[in-house]
């Protein structure tokens, strides 16, 4: 993919990921306890007003909330992943095929068992969306 900021490369996973497979490519950006997830957008991102659909900033807010709760519990001793229990976004702008979209995630508080996180997306230096999530830990894969 062309043009990716410095600092960000391609998630890499154990498992597969048949959705985020679909959806992306994602690239993710780790400083200190700060993760951010990132992805230059396309035309199949778009809706029929040709900018980012909403579907998908709400997938990608999840995503990046995700991402950034379970490194923290990582960093903090833990293994299981957390599942969402509840997101809420607010659009705020807009964003369009070629746009550089990213997250900026603050996590709020992780627990033994719950996780809570707020995050903005932004798409070349202007925030389009405010999200916040609270994730509860999942059972160990078997």
């Amino acid at each position: 993919m062309k043009d990716i900021p410095e600092g960000f490369h391609l998630v890499q996973r154990p498992r597969p990921n048949p959705f985020n497979e679909l959806v992306g490519p994602f690239y993710v950006r780790r400083e200190g306890r700060a993760v951010s997830l990132g992805i230059r957008l396309e035309e199949r991102h778009t809706n029929s007003r040709g900018i980012c659909h909403g579907g998908f900033l709400a997938t990608m807010a999840d995503l990046a909330l995700g991402y950034a709760c379970a490194a923290v519990g990582r960093d903090a001793g833990g293994h299981a992943p957390f599942v969402t229990i509840s997101l809420t976004l607010d659009y705020a702008g807009s964003a369009r095929p070629g746009d550089w979209l990213h997250s900026e995630v603050e996590v709020q508080k992780t627990g033994s068992r719950i996780a809570f996180a707020n995050c903005y997306l932004v798409a070349n230096g202007v925030r389009v969306v405010r999200a916040s999530a609270i994730f509860a830990m999942a059972a160990k894969p078997k």
